[in-house]
């Protein structure tokens, strides 16, 4: 077929385009509002770094996949060929802010040294993607659904659904309605005219809210004080900085945060691609998974410390009548937006507050689609894998109240005794997601009566503590420093080995089947 037969932009892209186009602007209003609060960037480092650095990554991205699909629907004489959406992950944007950069910006009061860090995990995550393109089916065999789903559900239930949740109703007339509005459109699944979405009716919603109580005279929306002026921003290289951190080391002790993010965007990419594949859109995988960590690698050279991926939603695009324009479409308009600092502009008029039932229904339906999208004995394993998600939440609020209260940790930990085992709540918190996958995957091969398989991950897990990526730390004046030494947690070594011996021994015990049938895990 002729490429004039298959036209650039039909009215299926529009809509495509304004429902991609909006979901990429609330990730970057969220990135520009988190930096700010928890990570203390200013707006020269968002604008000039963060926000060109990410347009390279989405406009690398989006012109790709639009181009994969023209290229396919040439080939295979099939217009109606949807491109795969891409943008940047919201659950990696919430890791890499609560678990990289905002630790480091709490402990030094530094946000450049918060910035590198996040550059420094984007890039080593989009090295991890590009791997994981070649060896996505050994991933997808040894790692169980249940075990990742938890880990991120736990971070879902957790640092973002209860976190915001608080100050969701901490401002009630600007954040309840459209945090409702936005859960009840969602959870239903119904429409609005003109295909508008509902994250955008939630958001324009808060706003009106917040303006009309401002003309009122209550103060409970004030906008954005920095000015906005027209200013194009280039992107800069930052090559030099990032392989600077690289050799001093200073990121390597995030790689419990990193790695597990990294497997997750591989296998949640190639879920994306299944989805494709059922709706007949046929994408080749290797090529498709190595532009995804390209894409976070070119982020990282450019400043930006959050990776991409390869969105959720294809079916949804493709009913809508998309098909490869929206993606161009998408990535040339969002990448203007973000060279003159538009997103400035925007919060200007739209209050934080606004956004936050997006954040609430993110941790909400991960955390649900964690026991979904499992098999339904994996409910056990998905439950023990929350836990040392929360208990990390926990130890951060008990910090915040410490340091609000004018002590640290360092001087109250031996007060707390058996009212609060706070060095067990340290241990788990230390290499939390790493933990979290390790609980659940040794639950989800014992319920399979797989008792080598769980031996071999309680074999990993005495491993990591053995090297301090799990449990290992040292209470300090300046806070919790993890501990990479060898034997760094010998309690831990001792304790997993053991349990590996005894789960080894039950392999070894007389058959009986399982209570179930046998599945893939």
């Amino acid at each position: 077929m002729k490429n004039k037969k298959i036209p650039w932009l039909v009215r299926g892209d529009i809509d495509g385009f304004f429902g991609l186009f909006t979901d990429n602007l609330l990730q970057l209003m969220m990135i520009m509002v988190l930096c700010t609060t928890v990570c203390g960037f200013d707006s020269k480092l968002l604008n000039a770094q963060v926000m060109t650095g990410a347009a390279v990554s989405l406009i690398f991205g989006n012109l790709f996949y639009g181009w994969q699909a023209r290229r396919l629907a040439i080939k295979t004489g099939n217009p109606a060929m949807t491109a795969l959406p891409y943008g940047i992950n919201t659950t990696t944007i919430v890791a890499f802010i609560f678990l990289v950069m905002g630790p480091v910006y709490q402990k030094t009061g530094d946000p450049i040294l918060a910035w590198k860090t996040g550059v420094f995990a984007c890039f080593i995550s989009g090295v991890l993607e590009t791997v994981g393109a070649y060896c996505c089916d050994w991933l997808r065999k040894n790692a169980p659904r249940a075990a990742l789903l938890s880990a991120l559900a736990g971070v879902a239930i957790s640092f973002i659904a209860m976190g915001f949740v608080f100050q969701i109703f901490a401002n009630p007339v600007v954040a309840i309605a459209p945090a409702f509005l936005l859960i009840a459109v969602y959870s239903s699944k119904i429409n609005f005219p003109g295909r508008i979405p509902g994250g955008m009716v939630a958001v324009l919603v808060g706003a009106l809210a917040a303006w009309i109580s401002r003309l009122m005279g209550y103060d409970f929306f004030t906008p954005l004080a920095e000015p906005w002026e027209p200013k194009l921003y280039l992107p800069i290289p930052v090559c030099g900085d990032l392989f600077e951190f690289i050799l001093s080391g200073d990121g390597w002790q995030y790689f419990a945060v990193i790695i597990p993010m990294a497997i997750f965007s591989v296998l949640g990419s190639l879920e994306n691609l299944e989805s494709a594949d059922a709706g007949g859109d046929h994408f080749p995988t290797r090529s498709s998974l190595l532009v995804n960590g390209l894409g976070s690698i070119a982020a990282a050279l450019f400043g930006s410390p959050f990776p991409t991926t390869i969105y959720i939603g294809h079916p949804g695009w493709k009913q809508m009548g998309a098909r490869h324009g929206y993606s161009i479409l998408n990535g040339i308009i969002i990448t203007i937006l973000l060279l003159v600092g538009g997103v400035t502009l925007v919060l200007k008029v739209v209050p934080l507050e606004a956004l936050l039932g997006i954040l609430l229904w993110i941790g909400l339906i991960m955390t649900s689609q964690a026991f979904q999208a499992s098999p339904s004995r994996h409910a056990l394993a998905v439950s023990i894998g929350l836990i040392p998600c929360i208990a990390a939440w926990v130890l951060l609020q008990v910090e915040t109240a410490l340091q609000k209260s004018g002590t640290t940790l360092f001087e109250v930990a031996p007060k707390f005794g058996d009212s609060l085992y706070i060095y067990g709540l340290i241990a788990l918190n230390q290499g939390f997601i790493l933990t979290g996958i390790i609980l659940s995957a040794i639950c989800v091969f014992c319920i399979e009566h797989q008792f080598l398989k769980a031996a071999a991950w309680c074999t990993a897990a005495a491993l990591f503590s053995y090297f301090g990526l799990i449990h290992a730390f040292t209470l300090t004046e300046q806070g919790i420093d993890c501990l990479y030494t060898l034997n760094a947690a010998p309690q831990f070594v001792i304790a997993y080995g053991f349990t590996a011996l005894f789960l080894a021994g039950l392999h070894y015990l007389p058959k009986s089947k399982p209570p179930f049938s046998k599945k893939e895990i």
